[in-house]
Protein backbone atom coordinates (compact mmCIF):
# COMPACT_ATOMS: atom_id res chain seq x y z
CA UNK A 1 0.00 0.00 0.00
CA UNK A 2 2.29 2.76 -1.25
CA UNK A 3 0.44 5.67 0.30
CA UNK A 4 2.47 8.28 -1.48
CA UNK A 5 1.57 6.80 -4.85
CA UNK A 6 -2.07 7.77 -4.24
CA UNK A 7 -1.20 11.46 -3.95
CA UNK A 8 -1.65 14.03 -6.72
CA UNK A 9 1.92 15.31 -6.91
CA UNK A 10 1.11 18.53 -8.76
CA UNK A 11 -1.60 19.44 -6.29
CA UNK A 12 0.75 18.61 -3.40
CA UNK A 13 3.45 20.82 -4.93
CA UNK A 14 1.09 23.78 -5.03
CA UNK A 15 -0.26 23.14 -1.54
CA UNK A 16 3.21 22.95 -0.03
CA UNK A 17 4.36 26.11 -1.80
CA UNK A 18 1.36 28.09 -0.51
CA UNK A 19 1.81 26.72 3.00
CA UNK A 20 5.58 27.31 3.20
CA UNK A 21 5.60 30.85 1.81
CA UNK A 22 4.41 32.68 4.97
CA UNK A 23 6.61 30.50 7.16
CA UNK A 24 9.68 31.69 5.26
CA UNK A 25 8.33 35.25 4.95
CA UNK A 26 9.33 34.90 1.32
CA UNK A 27 8.28 36.91 -1.73
CA UNK A 28 8.05 33.77 -3.81
CA UNK A 29 8.24 30.02 -3.11
CA UNK A 30 8.55 27.21 -5.64
CA UNK A 31 8.39 23.54 -4.70
CA UNK A 32 9.90 20.98 -7.08
CA UNK A 33 11.24 17.44 -7.43
CA UNK A 34 8.70 15.83 -5.10
CA UNK A 35 9.17 12.12 -4.58
CA UNK A 36 7.25 9.81 -2.27
CA UNK A 37 9.37 6.74 -1.50
CA UNK A 38 7.67 3.60 -0.21
CA UNK A 39 7.65 3.64 3.59
CA UNK A 40 5.39 0.70 4.39
CA UNK A 41 2.66 1.47 6.89
CA UNK A 42 4.68 3.61 9.28
CA UNK A 43 4.38 7.00 7.59
CA UNK A 44 4.12 8.84 4.32
CA UNK A 45 7.34 10.66 3.48
CA UNK A 46 7.61 13.38 0.85
CA UNK A 47 11.03 14.53 -0.33
CA UNK A 48 11.11 17.86 -2.13
CA UNK A 49 13.14 20.94 -2.98
CA UNK A 50 11.96 24.43 -2.11
CA UNK A 51 13.34 27.50 -3.86
CA UNK A 52 12.41 30.79 -2.24
CA UNK A 53 13.13 34.46 -2.82
CA UNK A 54 13.29 37.24 -0.27
CA UNK A 55 14.25 40.56 -1.81
CA UNK A 56 17.41 40.02 -3.84
CA UNK A 57 18.23 36.74 -2.11
CA UNK A 58 17.27 33.38 -3.62
CA UNK A 59 17.90 30.06 -1.92
CA UNK A 60 17.12 26.41 -2.55
CA UNK A 61 16.75 23.93 0.28
CA UNK A 62 16.04 20.21 0.41
CA UNK A 63 13.26 19.31 2.83
CA UNK A 64 11.24 16.32 4.00
CA UNK A 65 7.59 16.18 4.99
CA UNK A 66 6.30 13.37 7.20
CA UNK A 67 2.54 12.95 6.83
CA UNK A 68 0.31 11.04 9.22
CA UNK A 69 -0.85 7.89 7.40
CA UNK A 70 -4.56 7.06 7.06
CA UNK A 71 -3.92 3.64 8.64
CA UNK A 72 -1.10 2.79 10.98
CA UNK A 73 0.66 0.03 12.86
CA UNK A 74 0.21 1.35 16.39
CA UNK A 75 -3.09 1.85 18.25
CA UNK A 76 -2.40 5.59 18.33
CA UNK A 77 -0.28 7.50 15.86
CA UNK A 78 1.12 10.56 17.64
CA UNK A 79 2.90 12.53 14.94
CA UNK A 80 3.44 15.49 17.22
CA UNK A 81 5.31 13.21 19.64
CA UNK A 82 7.87 12.47 16.92
CA UNK A 83 8.24 16.14 16.04
CA UNK A 84 8.57 17.22 19.66
CA UNK A 85 11.11 14.51 20.48
CA UNK A 86 13.38 15.46 17.57
CA UNK A 87 12.91 19.18 18.25
CA UNK A 88 14.12 18.67 21.83
CA UNK A 89 16.91 16.40 20.65
CA UNK A 90 18.35 19.26 18.57
CA UNK A 91 19.68 20.82 21.79
CA UNK A 92 21.42 17.68 23.07
CA UNK A 93 24.16 17.07 20.52
CA UNK A 94 22.51 13.87 19.27
CA UNK A 95 22.29 14.39 15.49
CA UNK A 96 18.75 14.84 14.16
CA UNK A 97 17.40 16.82 11.21
CA UNK A 98 16.53 20.44 11.95
CA UNK A 99 12.81 20.54 12.60
CA UNK A 100 11.09 23.31 10.67
CA UNK A 101 7.32 23.34 11.13
CA UNK A 102 4.41 21.27 12.39
CA UNK A 103 0.89 21.41 10.95
CA UNK A 104 -2.16 19.93 12.68
CA UNK A 105 -4.72 21.06 10.12
CA UNK A 106 -5.55 18.18 7.71
CA UNK A 107 -6.85 20.68 5.13
CA UNK A 108 -3.34 21.31 3.78
CA UNK A 109 -2.18 17.79 2.81
CA UNK A 110 -5.13 15.69 3.93
CA UNK A 111 -3.58 14.84 7.33
CA UNK A 112 -1.31 16.44 9.95
CA UNK A 113 2.34 16.64 8.94
CA UNK A 114 5.69 18.14 9.83
CA UNK A 115 8.61 19.41 7.78
CA UNK A 116 12.30 18.96 8.54
CA UNK A 117 15.60 19.46 6.77
CA UNK A 118 16.78 16.67 4.51
CA UNK A 119 20.11 15.18 5.57
CA UNK A 120 22.45 13.92 2.87
CA UNK A 121 23.53 10.33 3.36
CA UNK A 122 22.40 6.72 3.17
CA UNK A 123 19.99 4.69 5.31
CA UNK A 124 20.71 0.94 5.61
CA UNK A 125 17.57 -0.64 4.09
CA UNK A 126 15.15 -3.17 5.54
CA UNK A 127 13.93 -4.64 2.25
CA UNK A 128 16.09 -6.02 0.86
CA UNK A 129 18.06 -6.23 4.07
CA UNK A 130 21.25 -4.20 4.43
CA UNK A 131 23.12 -7.50 4.72
CA UNK A 132 22.62 -8.09 1.00
CA UNK A 133 22.06 -4.67 -0.60
CA UNK A 134 22.91 -1.00 -0.65
CA UNK A 135 25.46 0.90 1.42
CA UNK A 136 26.54 -1.78 3.91
CA UNK A 137 26.95 -4.45 1.26
CA UNK A 138 29.17 -2.10 -0.72
CA UNK A 139 31.40 -1.25 2.23
CA UNK A 140 34.63 -2.98 3.18
CA UNK A 141 34.44 -4.89 6.50
CA UNK A 142 36.34 -2.14 8.34
CA UNK A 143 33.76 0.45 7.25
CA UNK A 144 30.89 -1.78 8.32
CA UNK A 145 32.47 -2.09 11.74
CA UNK A 146 32.96 1.67 11.98
CA UNK A 147 29.35 2.33 10.89
CA UNK A 148 27.94 -0.12 13.45
CA UNK A 149 30.00 1.18 16.35
CA UNK A 150 29.36 4.84 15.49
CA UNK A 151 25.62 4.21 15.34
CA UNK A 152 25.77 2.30 18.62
CA UNK A 153 27.69 5.16 20.21
CA UNK A 154 24.98 7.63 19.23
CA UNK A 155 22.32 5.34 20.67
CA UNK A 156 24.27 5.16 23.93
CA UNK A 157 24.56 8.94 23.89
CA UNK A 158 20.75 9.09 24.02
CA UNK A 159 20.83 6.77 27.03
CA UNK A 160 23.30 8.99 28.87
CA UNK A 161 21.11 12.09 28.58
CA UNK A 162 19.57 13.62 31.67
CA UNK A 163 16.08 13.13 30.26
CA UNK A 164 14.39 15.32 32.83
CA UNK A 165 16.75 18.24 32.28
CA UNK A 166 16.46 17.77 28.52
CA UNK A 167 12.66 18.11 28.73
CA UNK A 168 11.56 14.53 28.02
CA UNK A 169 9.53 13.89 31.18
CA UNK A 170 6.34 14.15 29.09
CA UNK A 171 7.17 10.72 27.59
CA UNK A 172 6.31 9.12 30.92
CA UNK A 173 2.88 7.46 30.55
CA UNK A 174 1.55 6.54 34.00
CA UNK A 175 -1.80 5.47 32.54
CA UNK A 176 -0.08 2.20 31.48
CA UNK A 177 1.71 1.52 34.75
CA UNK A 178 3.84 3.14 37.47
CA UNK A 179 7.19 3.15 35.70
CA UNK A 180 9.65 1.46 33.35
CA UNK A 181 8.91 -2.06 32.17
CA UNK A 182 5.57 -2.18 34.00
CA UNK A 183 4.46 0.79 31.93
CA UNK A 184 5.76 -0.76 28.73
CA UNK A 185 3.97 -4.04 29.40
CA UNK A 186 0.74 -2.21 30.17
CA UNK A 187 0.92 -0.47 26.82
CA UNK A 188 1.71 -3.67 24.90
CA UNK A 189 -1.10 -5.54 26.64
CA UNK A 190 -3.39 -2.82 25.26
CA UNK A 191 -1.70 -3.03 21.84
CA UNK A 192 -2.04 -6.83 21.69
CA UNK A 193 -5.74 -6.70 22.53
CA UNK A 194 -6.29 -4.02 19.89
CA UNK A 195 -4.30 -5.86 17.20
CA UNK A 196 -6.05 -9.20 17.80
CA UNK A 197 -9.50 -7.73 18.58
CA UNK A 198 -9.28 -9.71 21.81
CA UNK A 199 -8.73 -13.09 20.14
CA UNK A 200 -6.13 -15.48 21.63
CA UNK A 201 -2.65 -15.54 20.10
CA UNK A 202 -0.59 -18.73 20.56
CA UNK A 203 2.78 -17.05 21.10
CA UNK A 204 2.09 -13.45 22.16
CA UNK A 205 -0.30 -14.41 24.96
CA UNK A 206 2.19 -16.72 26.74
CA UNK A 207 4.95 -14.25 25.91
CA UNK A 208 3.15 -11.46 27.71
CA UNK A 209 2.44 -13.69 30.71
CA UNK A 210 6.13 -14.65 30.95
CA UNK A 211 7.23 -11.03 30.66
CA UNK A 212 4.85 -9.91 33.38
CA UNK A 213 5.90 -12.75 35.70
CA UNK A 214 9.64 -12.16 35.22
CA UNK A 215 9.77 -8.37 34.92
CA UNK A 216 12.93 -6.92 36.53
CA UNK A 217 12.43 -4.62 39.49
CA UNK A 218 14.03 -1.29 40.42
CA UNK A 219 15.49 -0.74 36.98
CA UNK A 220 17.38 2.35 35.86
CA UNK A 221 15.30 4.68 33.70
CA UNK A 222 16.58 6.59 30.71
CA UNK A 223 15.36 8.05 27.47
CA UNK A 224 14.66 5.04 25.26
CA UNK A 225 14.74 5.72 21.52
CA UNK A 226 12.39 2.78 20.95
CA UNK A 227 12.98 1.74 17.34
CA UNK A 228 16.73 1.53 17.85
CA UNK A 229 18.55 0.22 14.78
CA UNK A 230 20.91 1.32 12.04
CA UNK A 231 17.96 1.28 9.61
CA UNK A 232 16.66 4.37 11.43
CA UNK A 233 19.90 6.29 11.02
CA UNK A 234 21.40 8.30 8.19
CA UNK A 235 25.08 7.69 7.53
CA UNK A 236 27.61 9.76 5.65
CA UNK A 237 30.09 7.06 4.73
CA UNK A 238 30.50 5.21 8.06
CA UNK A 239 29.46 8.05 10.37
CA UNK A 240 25.96 8.59 11.74
CA UNK A 241 24.65 12.05 10.83
CA UNK A 242 21.01 11.70 11.91
CA UNK A 243 18.87 9.58 14.24
CA UNK A 244 15.31 9.17 12.92
CA UNK A 245 11.91 7.69 13.82
CA UNK A 246 10.97 8.44 17.41
CA UNK A 247 7.42 7.07 17.42
CA UNK A 248 8.34 4.33 19.94
CA UNK A 249 10.29 6.64 22.31
CA UNK A 250 9.65 6.14 26.03
CA UNK A 251 11.15 6.49 29.47
CA UNK A 252 12.39 2.97 30.12
CA UNK A 253 15.39 0.77 30.80
CA UNK A 254 17.83 1.52 27.95
CA UNK A 255 18.64 -2.20 27.74
CA UNK A 256 15.37 -2.42 25.80
CA UNK A 257 17.04 -0.41 23.02
CA UNK A 258 20.17 -2.55 23.08
CA UNK A 259 18.10 -5.74 22.86
CA UNK A 260 16.02 -4.30 20.01
CA UNK A 261 19.21 -3.26 18.17
CA UNK A 262 20.55 -6.83 18.42
CA UNK A 263 17.22 -8.51 17.69
CA UNK A 264 16.52 -6.48 14.55
CA UNK A 265 19.98 -7.23 13.21
CA UNK A 266 19.41 -10.94 13.89
CA UNK A 267 16.05 -10.67 12.13
CA UNK A 268 17.65 -9.00 9.09
CA UNK A 269 20.31 -11.71 8.80
CA UNK A 270 19.87 -15.13 10.41
CA UNK A 271 16.14 -14.66 10.81
CA UNK A 272 15.81 -14.20 7.06
CA UNK A 273 18.31 -16.96 6.30
CA UNK A 274 20.87 -14.40 5.10
CA UNK A 275 24.57 -14.55 6.06
CA UNK A 276 25.62 -11.67 8.28
CA UNK A 277 28.13 -9.43 6.55
CA UNK A 278 31.76 -9.57 7.67
CA UNK A 279 32.91 -6.61 9.72
CA UNK A 280 29.80 -6.03 11.80
CA UNK A 281 30.65 -6.64 15.47
CA UNK A 282 28.87 -9.59 17.03
CA UNK A 283 26.58 -9.48 20.08
CA UNK A 284 29.33 -9.85 22.68
CA UNK A 285 31.41 -6.98 21.30
CA UNK A 286 28.31 -4.85 20.79
CA UNK A 287 27.17 -5.37 24.37
CA UNK A 288 30.66 -4.62 25.72
CA UNK A 289 30.86 -1.42 23.66
CA UNK A 290 27.44 -0.25 24.89
CA UNK A 291 28.38 -1.02 28.50
CA UNK A 292 31.56 1.02 28.11
CA UNK A 293 29.57 3.95 26.70
CA UNK A 294 26.91 4.03 29.43
CA UNK A 295 29.17 2.96 32.31
CA UNK A 296 27.14 0.04 33.61
CA UNK A 297 26.38 -3.62 32.91
CA UNK A 298 23.52 -4.86 30.78
CA UNK A 299 22.02 -7.02 33.53
CA UNK A 300 18.69 -8.01 32.01
CA UNK A 301 19.47 -8.46 28.33
CA UNK A 302 18.05 -12.01 28.13
CA UNK A 303 14.73 -10.67 29.44
CA UNK A 304 14.75 -7.80 26.97
CA UNK A 305 15.50 -10.15 24.08
CA UNK A 306 12.19 -11.87 24.86
CA UNK A 307 10.56 -8.43 25.10
CA UNK A 308 12.00 -7.49 21.69
CA UNK A 309 10.66 -10.66 20.08
CA UNK A 310 7.28 -10.11 21.74
CA UNK A 311 7.02 -6.47 20.63
CA UNK A 312 7.93 -7.34 17.06
CA UNK A 313 5.48 -10.25 17.06
CA UNK A 314 2.68 -7.93 18.20
CA UNK A 315 3.60 -5.44 15.47
CA UNK A 316 3.49 -8.27 12.91
CA UNK A 317 -0.10 -9.09 13.88
CA UNK A 318 -1.09 -5.59 12.87
CA UNK A 319 1.07 -5.60 9.72
CA UNK A 320 -0.59 -8.86 8.66
CA UNK A 321 -4.03 -7.28 8.99
CA UNK A 322 -3.01 -4.14 7.11
CA UNK A 323 -1.35 -6.12 4.33
CA UNK A 324 -4.43 -8.26 3.86
CA UNK A 325 -6.73 -5.22 3.93
CA UNK A 326 -4.60 -3.57 1.25
CA UNK A 327 -5.16 -6.56 -1.04
CA UNK A 328 -1.50 -7.54 -1.05
CA UNK A 329 -0.27 -11.12 -1.10
CA UNK A 330 0.23 -12.59 2.35
CA UNK A 331 1.21 -16.10 3.54
CA UNK A 332 -1.47 -18.14 5.26
CA UNK A 333 -1.73 -17.49 9.02
CA UNK A 334 0.93 -14.79 8.76
CA UNK A 335 -0.13 -13.18 12.04
CA UNK A 336 1.32 -16.26 13.77
CA UNK A 337 3.68 -17.82 11.24
CA UNK A 338 6.26 -15.05 11.01
CA UNK A 339 9.88 -14.69 12.06
CA UNK A 340 9.42 -12.72 15.31
CA UNK A 341 6.58 -14.96 16.48
CA UNK A 342 8.58 -18.12 15.82
CA UNK A 343 11.59 -16.63 17.58
CA UNK A 344 9.45 -15.68 20.56
CA UNK A 345 8.25 -19.28 20.84
CA UNK A 346 11.88 -20.51 20.72
CA UNK A 347 12.98 -18.09 23.42
CA UNK A 348 10.08 -18.98 25.69
CA UNK A 349 10.97 -22.66 25.32
CA UNK A 350 14.54 -21.97 26.40
CA UNK A 351 14.00 -19.77 29.45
Amino acid sequence: MAIGAQRDIEQTRQQLARWIRPRLAADDVQVSDITAPWNGFSNETLLFDVTWRRGATTRTEQLVARVKPPVHVFPEYDLRKQYRAMELMETTGVPVPRMRWYEDDPAVLGAPFFVMDRIAGAIPPDNPTYHVADVCAAFAPASRRALWLDGLGHMARIHRLDWRAAGFAWLDQPQWGPTGITQQLGYYRHYLGWATSGRPHPTCDPGLRWLEEHAPRNEPLALSWGDARIGNMIFAEDRCVAVLDWEMAAIANPEADLAWWLFLDWHHSSGLGVPRLDGFPGPAETIAAWEAHVGRRAEHLAYYEVFAAFRFAVIMIRIAALTEAAGLSIPENFAVENIPSRRLAELLASV
